[in-house]
């Protein structure tokens, strides 16, 4: 049984985990009754926490933002990733953020104890972080698109391509991917009417925020899967699918999210779609992979090509 104060943090630690929680469900974890989750979550409330209650048979209680922010609980795991994500993003991708982080940081290992504090620090001295990764995003920028998102907000912004032109943009967004490298936004063109993947660091200005909409159906399940086939052969004048003899995770280690996307086929081959600026690299750039394979899409061209380098590795063995 909890004391009063355990009682409260644990209270407190549940409506910082989820959204929205039934008065009967925190009783429950709590081992207590409604009437005690009432009378906790006024002095909650007392405390300057924004407590707030629905009615009805889904009523419940809500966790809401207050004009200050308040003592976050974080358990082990927790708070070591949040260590770990602000040492990021102090070297990341996303500009005008790194002093802040470090800020926070210090404030955070200031009060992680010392088990915690040991596997943040081995975690961060046994990594080495390589500059150069990827263009850098500004933090404005995507966190007005991350809100969008969330808050299924139309967005208009202007929208830079490769060669710099500039273009007005409205979108609905759906859901911000991350590479490692790179930022996107999986949005509906409303001008264009299809679904588009946009690189973060293109856009031009901060988005303006706009009416609400009701979200549409995904253009796939896995938006990861979606914005890796986007990325890896849609930029390119030249589209080729294999059909390749291998596992699909064997083959994924060789192809990397930039190159191609990797779709199973069975537990023994997989389909390979990617791109190319130009047709010559290619042969010599499949000669490369330890696996056999099937041309089921070629750009006009490429077959000849392959088999001309087919027969002149032949006759150079012959």
């Amino acid at each position: 049984m909890y004391t009063t104060s355990e009682r409260l943090l644990r209270l407190l630690s549940l409506l910082q985990a989820r959204r929205d929680w039934p008065g009967s469900e925190l009783a429950a974890r709590l081992g207590v009754d409604v009437r005690t989750i009432r009378r906790d979550v006024e002095r909650l409330r007392g405390l300057g926490y924004p407590v707030h209650a629905t009615s009805g048979v889904a009523g419940g209680y809500r966790l809401g933002a207050g004009a200050a922010l308040p003592p976050l609980l974080l358990d082990d795991d927790e708070a070591v990733a949040v260590a770990v994500g602000l040492r990021t993003a102090a070297n990341g991708t996303v500009a005008g953020i790194e002093e802040t982080s470090v800020r926070a940081l210090a404030k955070l290992e200031q009060v992680l104890p010392a088990r915690l504090r040991q596997r943040v620090s081995g975690l961060h001295e046994a990594t080495v972080a390589l500059g150069g990764g990827g263009p850098v995003v500004d933090a404005e920028v995507l966190a007005t698109v991350a809100a969008a998102c969330r808050d299924h907000q139309r967005l208009r912004f202007g929208y830079g391509d490769r060669d710099g032109a500039v273009t007005e943009r409205e979108v609905e967004p759906l859901r911000l991917v991350h590479t490692g490298r790179r930022w996107y936004l999986v949005a509906f063109d409303r001008t264009r009417e299809g679904w588009r993947t946009f690189r973060v660091d293109r856009v031009d200005g901060v988005p303006v925020p706009g009416f609400r909409f009701t979200p549409r159906e995904p253009p796939d399940e896995d938006l990861a899967t979606y914005v890796r086939r986007a990325i890896s052969s849609a930029p390119y004048p030249h589209q080729l699918v294999l059909r390749v003899s291998a596992p699909a995770a064997v083959v994924a280690e060789r192809v990397g999210p930039l190159a191609g996307s990797v779709e199973a086929i069975d537990e023994h081959s997989c389909r390979v779609r990617t791109g190319a600026q130009g047709l010559d690299p290619v042969p010599f750039h499949l000669a490369q992979w330890d696996f056999d394979f099937v041309v089921e899409q070629a750009p006009p061209g490429l077959t000849e090509r392959l088999r001309l380098v087919a027969d002149r590795f032949a006759r150079a063995v012959r």
